[in-house]
C-alpha cells in the first residue's frame, strides 16, 4: 500500500472516530501517526474538504507539545485558521511549545491586534526574543533562523559545559553542534558534543573548539545559506549579527527546506510562471491563471516577429515550397538546444558552479560542443532534404541546422547571464523565453541561407 493510500485511510478512520466520538481510537491512532503524516491528513481536511472544525476536534486531542509541532508543518493559509479558532490563552501555550522559527513564522501571519494581545502576555525575554526574529526581513538568514541553540560562555570547563547543555537540551533544535561564546557573546568558536563527551572534566572547552568557524550574517540570502549547508555538510550554520555576535543558527533541515523551495522556484520560472505560494494542487485556478497568463501574451506577440520573417520571404518560399517541410524541424532543434543550454547554465548559476567569471571559457566550450551537435544532426536531416527537394536544398537544410543550432545553443547560454547582469533572475531565461526567440532568429536564419543558396545556384 502506498503512502498516499495509508494516509487516506487513516484520515477515514479519524473522521469516523470524530463523527461518533470515540475518544478511545483517536487515543490509539493519533499517537501511532508521525507529526508530518497528520499535518498531511489535517490539511487537507481543511483545505480540499473545507472540514475545519474535524481539523480542530482533533488537534484539541493532541497534547501540547505534539500539537504545536504538527501545526508547525500545516501551510500558513490553515495555520492562521486554526490560530483563529483559538482562545488567545490556548494560542499563547501552544506557540511557547513551538520552535523560535515556527513560532515567528506563524506569529508574523497574524494580524496586529493578534499579534499585540499575544506579546502583552508573554514574559519579557520570549517577547524580545519572538520580535527579533519576527523582524528579520524574509528569505534572509535571519527569517530562517532559530534561536534554540545550545551556547557555551568560553572559559568554561568541560564539566561545566556538560552541565550547561544537560540545562539547555531540552529546548534545543539541536545538541549535536555547541557554540562557544565570549563575554560580549560574540561567536568565538564550535564544538561537537561528541568532542565535548571523550574530553578530559577539566580541559577547557577554548583549548578543543575550532575557531575557524564558517558561519552567516543575518542578511545572508536564504538560498546563499542553504548552498553553504550543503557544500560543507553541515548540521547547523551560526547567524552572527553586524557586531558579529551570535543570534541563531539555520540547521540542516531548515536549510534543505529552502533548497527544495528555492529549486521549485526556478523550475517555476524557467517555464516562465510567476512563483506559487502553494502547491499546484492547492492554489487557486485565479492565482495559476494569473501566474502563467503574463509571460504567455508576451511571447504570443513575439511570435509575432516569426510570422513576419515567414511573410518577407514568401518569394523564397513560393520558388521551393519544399523548404517549408523543413521549417519546423530547423526552429524546433535550435529551441531545443537553446533550452538544453539555459538550463544547463542557470543550475550552474544557481547552484554557485558558474559565475559571471566563468563566461568566457562557457562560451568557448559551447562553441565546441554546440557545432558538433550542429554537423551532427545536420547528417541526420540532410539525405531526408535530398528526397524531399534535391541536393540544392539539402544543403540549405544541413547549413541551416548547424547555424540554428549554434546560435540557439550560445544565446541559450549567454541569456542566463545578461540577465543577471540588468538585475533579472536567470531562471527567467529557460525554456518558453529562449524557445520564442529562438524561433524568430531561425527562421530569418534559415530563409535568409535559402535565399542566398538558391539565388546563387
Amino acid at each position: 500500500m502506498s503512502l498516499s493510500e495509508q494516509l487516506q485511510e487513516h484520515k477515514e478512520t479519524l473522521i469516523l472516530a470524530v463523527e461518533q466520538d470515540d475518544r478511545e481510537r483517536l487515543d490509539q491512532w493519533l499517537p501511532e501517526l508521525r507529526a508530518a503524516d497528520l499535518s498531511e491528513i489535517l490539511e487537507e481536511m481543511a483545505e480540499e474538504d473545507g472540514d475545519l472544525p474535524t481539523v480542530l476536534k482533533l488537534l484539541d486531542c493532541l497534547p501540547l507539545e505534539r500539537r504545536a509541532n504538527v501545526l508547525g508543518y500545516l501551510t500558513g493559509e490553515v495555520q492562521v485558521e486554526v490560530a483563529a479558532a483559538m482562545s488567545d490563552e490556548l494560542l499563547l501555550s501552544v506557540l511557547e511549545e513551538m520552535g523560535s522559527d515556527e513560532r515567528a513564522d506563524l506569529f508574523n501571519l497574524l494580524d496586529e491586534d493578534r499579534q499585540e494581545t499575544l506579546l502583552r502576555r508573554m514574559a519579557r525575554q520570549e517577547r524580545e526574543d519572538l520580535k527579533r526574529l519576527a523582524s528579520y526581513e524574509e528569505g534572509t538568514a535571519g527569517a530562517i533562523m532559530t534561536s534554540d541553540y545550545v551556547a557555551i560562555p568560553s572559559g568554561m570547563t568541560v564539566s561545566q559545559a556538560m552541565m550547561r547543555v544537560r540545562q539547555t537540551a531540552p529546548d534545543a533544535e539541536t545538541v549535536y553542534q555547541l557554540y562557544i561564546i565570549d563575554p560580549e557573546g560574540k561567536l568565538a568558536g564550535t564544538l561537537s558534543l561528541r568532542q565535548l563527551m571523550v574530553a578530559r572534566p577539566g580541559a577547557k572547552v577554548d583549548d578543543l573548539m575550532i575557531k575557524d568557524v564558517i558561519s552567516v550574517p543575518v542578511d545572508e540570502a536564504q538560498e546563499e545559506v542553504a548552498r553553504l549547508v550543503a557544500r560543507y555538510d553541515m548540521l547547523a550554520v551560526p547567524v552572527i549579527d553586524h557586531d558579529e555576535r551570535l543570534v541563531g543558527i539555520v540547521t540542516h533541515d531548515d536549510a534543505m527546506d529552502v533548497a527544495e523551495e528555492e529549486a521549485t522556484e526556478d523550475f517555476h520560472k524557467g517555464m516562465s510562471i510567476g512563483q506559487l505560494e502553494d502547491g499546484v494542487s492547492r492554489v487557486p485556478i485565479w492565482s495559476l491563471y494569473r501566474k502563467r497568463v503574463t509571460w504567455l501574451v508576451l511571447l504570443v506577440f513575439a511570435n509575432l516577429f516569426s510570422g513576419a520573417g515567414i511573410a518577407y520571404f514568401e518569394d523564397t518560399i513560393a520558388a521551393q515550397v519544399a523548404l517549408v517541410f523543413f521549417l519546423p524541424l530547423l526552429i524546433g532543434s535550435g529551441g531545443n538546444a537553446g533550452a538544453q543550454a539555459a538550463t544547463l547554465t542557470v543550475r550552474g548559476m544557481a547552484t554557485g558552479d558558474v559565475g559571471v567569471k566563468d563566461w568566457g571559457k562557457l562560451l568557448g566550450r559551447e562553441l565546441l560542443v554546440a557545432g558538433s551537435l550542429g554537423l551532427t544532426m545536420a547528417l541526420a536531416v540532410a539525405p531526408i532534404g535530398v528526397m524531399r527537394g534535391g541536393e540544392a536544398v539539402a544543403m540549405v537544410v544541413a547549413a541551416s541546422m548547424v547555424t540554428i543550432v549554434l546560435f540557439g545553443s550560445l544565446l541559450g547560454m549567454c541569456l542566463p547571464f545578461i540577465l543577471n547582469r540588468v538585475g533579472w533572475d536567470p531562471a527567467t531565461a529557460s525554456a518558453p523565453l529562449v524557445t520564442t526567440l529562438i524561433d524568430a532568429s531561425g527562421v530569418v536564419i534559415y530563409f535568409t541561407i535559402a535565399t542566398a543558396v538558391l539565388t546563387g545556384l
